[in-house]
């Protein structure tokens, strides 16, 4: 624990001038950097991939629907696929990870489907590494979903998905609409194909695989046997007795056919894909979903318009980066990324000179905000829309809680430099739903309010994530959340006044709660406690707590214990799957800013520090004004990472100008 006494060292005068100079002279080259990086529309695109059974479910799709894949994309993709393979050949739940049989199956049949022969180096190294790991059979559930599919798996060894489920009434505490709505729209159209046993009849390269991924003949596997059959490299979150129980339940329901319920519960299904489909323009909440969907208008229509517009639909997830073609884990991180760049920009003493750069940018922020709600919401388990901002755009429809906020927060600092500000009527839209989304912890989750038990958790069925079930209060959606409620309390005084400030004190409330005995918080959408301290420091800030808080005090010095010999921090992305800080070998740029971000704004006195933070990031910077890309920072859901490439981008330069706001400008 670094003391009081440590945290106030000093730096020379000297030091600390030449040091505001350098940051001075890399801000500029920073601006200019993100400047030509804005797209056309005003935003900033960027890589969002890394989890890796994304890419094999969409060329799964293209087989299932025998849609053909052009040569030069079907090149693109096996670069990528050869680009993230381990050293042991495997390949990991995302880009950077170890080993997983998830994966590494889906990946292997992906490289086979898109024309890799199975004597290829790469692929039978995947293969011997699956060989080695016990085979195809202990891919966690999505993947032997997948495997079905293609009739490479039998649906006897799936534990039940039934969409009878649906039929439930919702007081129903297992109400499929209780559940967080990236699981309920990934198990939707999962239940729709379970429950017609979609699979295509297999050709010569099918029957080639069928002997390739296990080390016995496919005939003679028991499949019933490996239901629950999951290779260790996969198993994060073991079946609970509840799981285990509830398996047994639908596997007995299933043994009682009952064509006029299940004909029913299917249609009913559909009702709500194609809801889903409807309010999204097809892109659908996320590529996993829109994949699947998109597989079930298939087996439902063969070439039918529904399928057609998902099919082209999913070309926005498709990204063809610097190591390959593979797909994104949104359709973009839009909105997101323009909203903190707008705010990173304005933080500098130089946003006058990329007047337009902000111009362009906040008239992407304006015209993606959602600007009414969803139709026969509460039919479809929806929450309100009006007034929010979503991750990627507004054709998307989905808004989120930090989304909104960040959303807001950009909107209002661009009031006075523009021609066109948001509405002030859309501003209060955003607000009044930020306050609906508050949770009864006083906490915000992302998508909507908790609806159900923490308890549902127990029947995680994934394998491989961790707090899937339901929509959770996080530590960052509800710093964004309190950030843009103080900022609102100030923009729109004596309005809603009481409720804002209930709000505020119930969020920060919930922020102290969540602190962990060493000072830290755990983020659960990036890596990891550097991320979570700076989102939480700046909320308690910004709601009005001093910086001789004790929860702020015991915040900067877990990042002081932190920082490396060299100025830099650099925290694993393992440290989300283990809840634990887990050092990382070499320095982080984003980390880096990141916790000198909390420590700027929680009034760290050691200046010293500081110091050896921004002569890391300045010795980071590359000769084109931005940070080179680094060690993966996004993260979902415990276990897969994701790469958010703009992160480089803004954060740097936001921290070196707060910091050469604290010391003064040379």
């Amino acid at each position: 624990m670094v003391t009081e006494k440590q945290s106030k060292t000093h730096v020379s005068p000297g030091l600390e001038s030449r040091l505001a100079r350098e940051a001075d002279e890399a801000l500029r080259r920073a601006l200019d950097n993100l400047a030509e990086r804005q797209s056309e529309l005003g935003c900033w695109t960027g890589d969002y991939g890394g989890p890796m059974f994304l890419l094999p479910m969409y060329v799964i799709l293209c087989r299932v629907a025998d849609q053909e894949i052009p040569r030069e994309r079907r090149g693109r993709m096996i670069t990528y696929l050869r680009n993230v393979q381990n050293p042991d050949g495997s390949v990991g739940l995302h880009c950077e990870g170890a080993g997983s049989m998830f994966t590494t199956t889906l990946c292997y049949v992906a490289l086979r489907l898109l024309g890799v022969d199975a004597q290829d180096r790469d692929a039978a190294a995947m293969r011997s590494w699956m060989l080695e790991h016990g085979t195809a059979l202990g891919a966690a559930p999505w993947g032997k979903w997948m495997l079905c599919l293609l009739g490479l798996y039998d649906y006897r060894g799936l534990n039940p998905t039934p969409p009878e489920l649906w039929l439930l009434p919702y007081s129903a505490p297992v109400h499929p609409g209780r559940l967080w709505c990236h699981c309920r729209q990934v198990y939707l159209p999962a239940s729709y194909l379970y429950g017609i046993r979609a699979q295509i009849s297999p050709d010569e390269l099918l029957l080639a695989l069928r002997q390739e991924i296990y080390d016995s003949p496919y005939a003679e596997i028991d499949f019933a046997a490996h239901r629950d059959t999951i290779c260790e490299a996969d198993s994060y979150t073991p079946q609970s007795l509840l799981m285990r129980a509830a398996n047994r339940t639908l596997l007995a329901y299933e043994q009682l056919p009952n064509a006029g319920l299940r004909g029913r519960a299917l249609a009913e299904v559909l009702r709500h894909i194609d809801y889903e489909d409807m309010v999204t323009n097809f892109i659908d909440i996320g590529p996993v979903n829109s994949v699947m969907n998109t597989i079930c208008h298939h087996f439902r229509e063969p070439g039918g318009e529904r399928f057609q517009r998902g099919f082209e639909a999913l070309e926005q997830y498709l990204w063809d980066g610097h190591d390959g073609l593979k797909m994104q884990g949104y359709n973009n991180s839009q909105l997101w990324d323009t909203a903190f760049a707008i705010q990173a920009i304005i933080s500098t003493p130089y946003a006058d000179e990329h007047a337009r750069t902000l111009e362009l940018a906040h008239r992407f922020v304006r015209d993606n905000q959602i600007l009414e709600d969803v139709p026969e919401r509460e039919a479809h388990y929806r929450d309100p829309c009006r007034g929010g901002w979503p991750f990627s755009n507004r054709a998307h429809g989905w808004p989120i809680t930090d989304c909104t906020a960040e959303g807001f927060k950009a909107a209002v600092a661009m009031e006075q430099r523009v021609e066109r500000p948001v509405p002030e009527e859309l501003l209060a839209d955003a607000i009044r739903l930020i306050l609906y989304w508050q949770n009864d912890d006083g906490g915000w989750a992302t998508y909507e309010r908790t609806r159900g038990a923490a308890w549902l958790e127990l029947l995680n069925p994934s394998g491989v994530f961790g707090d899937i079930m339901i929509d959770y209060s996080h530590t960052e959606c509800t710093s964004a959340c309190v950030q843009a409620l103080a900022l609102a309390r100030r923009r729109f005084p004596g309005w809603r006044c009481g409720d804002i400030d209930a709000a505020l004190e119930r969020g920060v409330e919930f922020l102290r709660r969540r602190q962990l005995p060493d000072g830290s918080w755990e983020g659960a959408w990036g890596v990891c406690f550097t991320y979570g301290a700076f989102f939480a420091v700046s909320a308690l800030v910004a709601a009005g707590v001093s910086a001789d808080d004790p929860a702020v005090g015991r915040a900067c010095s877990f990042l002081l214990a932190r920082q490396r010999p060299d100025g830099a921090w650099a925290e694993h992305h393992s440290s989300c799957a283990e809840g634990r800080y887990v050092q990382g070998a070499e320095p982080h740029m984003v980390n880096t800013s990141w916790a000198l971000l909390a420590l700027l704004r929680g009034g760290c006195t050691d200046r010293e520090a500081l110091a050896r933070g921004v002569k890391a990031l300045l010795e980071g910077q590359g000769m084109d004004g931005g940070w080179p890309r680094e060690a993966i920072v996004g993260m979902f859901n415990k276990t897969c990472a994701i790469t958010y490439d703009n992160y480089r981008h803004y954060f740097p330069l936001w921290a070196l100008s707060e910091w050469l706001q604290s010391v003064g400008r040379p």
